[in-house]
C-alpha cells in the first residue's frame, strides 16, 4: 500500500508544482488571477466500516481554486486601457459567444469597435441619437465613430462681453468696418452653414451719444451693434440692433437679435440664426470678450477617446465636438470559482458559476473603472517561491517513502 500512497503523494505534489509554476509564469500577465491547490485524503472502501484501524491510501487533488483578489492598478499611456477596481468582469463577444475577463487592455479596430487582443468586442450599452444611454440589457458591441457625420448649421450664437462705459462716440461716421475710427470695439467668431463650411461672423459696437428726442439728453447707455458675415452685411437691415443698459450697467433692451445672411457656398441660403446678447454688460472697465459660443459644427475626425469611472465612453473630435458613445457594462457571478477558464485571461459561464448579473460600474456591488490603467496580476511571487520549496520537499518525501517500501520488499524477497 505504501507504493500507492507514495505515488499519490508524488502526483499531488506534481500538481501543486504545476499550479505554482503557472502562477509564477503569469506574474506579469494583466488581469491574471492566481490559483491555489486544494488536496483531500483518500481512504479505501470498507464494507464493515472504518473503525480505529482504518489506514488511508494517499492523497488526491480536490480542486484548483482561483483567487479573485484585487490586483494592483498601474497607469498606462493607452486611454482605452481600463482597470476594474472592485467586483466585476468585462463582457466580451465574438461570433455570438460571450466570455468574461479582468484584462482591460482594449483598442479600436478598423471599424471602430472596442476590442481586446483576441479581437473580441467589448459589451455595453450604446447611446441613442440624443446621447442618452438607455436602461437596457448590455448586449451592444461598443463602437466609436471615426467621424461625427452630418454637419450642423449654426442656429444660435451668443456673445458675452463688457462694453466700456467711459468711451464716447466714434471719431468718424458713418460706420465702415474697414475703418476702426468708425466703431468703438469689435470681435469675431466662426459659424457654419448646412454643408459645414465655416464663416466669420464679426461684431462691431458703436457708442451712441446722440440726443434722445424725448429727454433731450445724450444716449450715454446705448450702443449700436453691427454684424458682418464674411464681410457681407445682413440681408434685411444694416444694423443688427440696439443694445441699451441702465445706470448699473445691466442690459435693459432685448437679449436676442435675429439676423439673416446670404451664403454662396452651395449650402442652404439664406443662413438665419439668433444672436444672444443677454449676458453683455456696460461697466467702467476696458472692452473684454468673456465668451463666444454657437451651436454649429463641421464634420470632424476622431481626436481621442476617454472612459469615466462610471464606464461612459466619450469620443472627442477635431471640430470641438464631444459625444457619449455608450457605457461599459460589468458582470458578476454568484460563484466565480465555477467559471471555466478558456485561456487568454478569459472565462466562460458554466452551470456551477450561475448566470451573469449585469450592472453599471460604480453602482451597487460593482467596482469603479479607471481609464489609462490596467489591473496587474495578483500573484504573490514571494509566497509562490516558498510554495515551490515546500512542494519540492513533499515530492522528495513521497519519493523516499516509495524507496523505503522498495527496500522492505527487497528484504522479504531475499529471505531464504
Amino acid at each position: 500500500m505504501a507504493f500507492q500512497q507514495g505515488l499519490s503523494g508524488l502526483n499531488s505534489s506534481s500538481k501543486a508544482l504545476d499550479v505554482a509554476g503557472n502562477n509564477i509564469a503569469n506574474a506579469s500577465t494583466v488581469g491574471f488571477k492566481s490559483s491555489a491547490t486544494h488536496f483531500a485524503d483518500v481512504y479505501g472502501a470498507s464494507l464493515q466500516g472504518g473503525g480505529g484501524s482504518q489506514i488511508g491510501i494517499g492523497s488526491t487533488l480536490g480542486a484548483v481554486m482561483q483567487q479573485y483578489t484585487q490586483g494592483n492598478i498601474t497607469s498606462t499611456n493607452n486611454p482605452l486601457d481600463i482597470a476594474i477596481n472592485g467586483t466585476g468582469f468585462f463582457g466580451l463577444t465574438q461570433n455570438g459567444s460571450v466570455s468574461y475577463s479582468r484584462n482591460g487592455q482594449f483598442h479600436l479596430d478598423k471599424d471602430g469597435f472596442i476590442i481586446n487582443d483576441q479581437n473580441r468586442k467589448l459589451l455595453g450599452v450604446l447611446a441613442d441619437s440624443t446621447g442618452s444611454i438607455p436602461q437596457q440589457p448590455p448586449t451592444d458591441q461598443l463602437k466609436v465613430d471615426f467621424v461625427t457625420g452630418t454637419p450642423n448649421p449654426t442656429s444660435d450664437a451668443a456673445v458675452t462681453a463688457n462694453l466700456d462705459s467711459r468711451q464716447s462716440a466714434p471719431a468718424q461716421s458713418p460706420f465702415n468696418p474697414a475703418d476702426p475710427d468708425t466703431y468703438n470695439s469689435s470681435t469675431a467668431m466662426t459659424v457654419y452653414d448646412s454643408l459645414g463650411n465655416p464663416h466669420t461672423l464679426s461684431y462691431y459696437f458703436l457708442k451712441d451719444t446722440s440726443v434722445d428726442p424725448v429727454t433731450t439728453l445724450p444716449k450715454v447707455n446705448t450702443w449700436t451693434l453691427y454684424t458682418r458675415l464674411d464681410g457681407a452685411a445682413p440681408t434685411v437691415a444694416e444694423a443688427a440692433g440696439t443694445v441699451t443698459f441702465n445706470s448699473s450697467g445691466v442690459l435693459t433692451s432685448s437679449g436676442s437679435l435675429a439676423k439673416t445672411y446670404n451664403v454662396a457656398t452651395g449650402a442652404v441660403s439664406p443662413l438665419t440664426f439668433n444672436i444672444d446678447v443677454s449676458n453683455m454688460t456696460q461697466f467702467g472697465s476696458p472692452f473684454a470678450v468673456n465668451d463666444l459660443t454657437q451651436n454649429g459644427f463641421a464634420p470632424g475626425n476622431l481626436a481621442g477617446v476617454s472612459v469615466s469611472k462610471e464606464g461612459i465612453v466619450q469620443a472627442r473630435y477635431d471640430n470641438g465636438q464631444t459625444r457619449d458613445i455608450g457605457q461599459v457594462a460589468l458582470f458578476n457571478f454568484r460563484n466565480p470559482n465555477g467559471l471555466s477558464s478558456i485561456g487568454n485571461n478569459q472565462w466562460s459561464e458554466t452551470a456551477d458559476s450561475g448566470q451573469p448579473t449585469p450592472g453599471n460600474p460604480n453602482t451597487g456591488i460593482f467596482g469603479v473603472l479607471q481609464a489609462s490603467a490596467v489591473e496587474e496580476s495578483n500573484v504573490d511571487l514571494t509566497a509562490e517561491l516558498v510554495n515551490l520549496i515546500v512542494q519540492q520537499r513533499n515530492y522528495q518525501a513521497s519519493a523516499q517513502s516509495i524507496k523505503t517500501q522498495d527496500q522492505i520488499l527487497q528484504t522479504l524477497v531475499n529471505i531464504r
